[in-house]
C-alpha cells in the first residue's frame, strides 16, 4: 500500500492549512496509507549540529524517507514559505548527499484567506523542491481560498464546489505519487 506523508507548513495547531490538509486527506483514494509528518520539534538548522546529529532531525528525515510520496500544504508568510517549514526542509537536505526529498514525488498546495491562495509560497517551495531533485506535480495548481463557513464543526467540507477542489487535488496527487511508486520485481 503506497504511503503518503502530509506536511503542513504551519506549526500552529489552529492553522487553516492544517484544517485544509485534514479535509483534503479524506478525499485521497482508497489504497493509500496517510501520515501527517511533524517537524515542530526540530532545532534551528546550524551546520555545527551535524557533528552530533539531533535525534529530532533523524526522526524527521526518516518520516520523509519512509513515505512513497509527500503532499505539502503551506501558508504564505511574507510572500514565501514559513520559516519553520524552510528550517525543516534545510534539515531534510543534510548531511550533504543524503537529501530525503531526492527522487521523492511531491505535490504542493496552499490555503489563504486572501485571493492568492499562497501562490508565492508555492512557487518558492517548487524552486526548493527542484533543487532537491524531487519530482513535483505541476497540475492542478491549487491556490485554495479558505472560507471557514464551508467547514463543519468536525472539519468536514459542507460545500460541494470546495469539496470538488480538494477532491481533484487529492486524486491528482495520489495518481502522481502512485505513478512514481515502483512495484517489487516478481520472482
Amino acid at each position: 500500500m503506497p504511503r503518503i506523508g502530509i506536511i503542513v507548513g504551519s506549526t500552529a495547531s489552529a492553522s487553516i492549512n492544517r484544517k485544509v490538509a485534514k479535509a483534503m486527506a479524506t478525499y485521497l483514494p482508497e489504497g493509500f496509507e496517510v501520515e501527517f509528518l511533524d517537524f515542530s520539534a526540530l532545532p534551528f538548522y546550524n551546520y555545527e549540529l551535524e557533528a552530533e546529529w539531533p535525534a529530532e532531525a533523524t526522526a524527521w528525515k526518516n518520516s520523509i524517507e519512509s513515505a512513497d510520496g509527500i503532499i505539502i500544504v503551506t501558508p504564505e508568510y511574507s510572500r514565501s514559505i514559513p520559516g519553520a517549514l524552510k528550517n525543516a526542509l534545510d534539515w531534510s537536505a543534510r548531511p550533504w548527499g543524503k537529501a530525503s526529498f531526492n527522487g521523492k514525488p511531491t505535490a504542493v498546495m496552499g490555503a489563504s484567506v486572501g485571493a492568492s491562495g499562497a501562490a508565492m509560497a508555492q512557487q518558492h517551495l517548487r524552486n526548493i523542491l527542484a533543487h532537491f531533485n524531487a519530482p513535483t506535480m505541476g497540475q492542478p495548481e491549487t491556490f485554495f481560498h479558505f472560507n471557514a463557513e464551508v467547514f463543519g464543526a468536525d472539519g468536514s467540507v459542507q460545500d460541494e464546489s470546495t469539496a470538488a477542489v480538494l477532491r481533484g487535488f487529492a486524486e491528482a496527487a495520489a495518481a502522481f505519487i502512485g505513478s512514481h511508486v515502483t512495484e517489487p520485481a516478481s520472482a
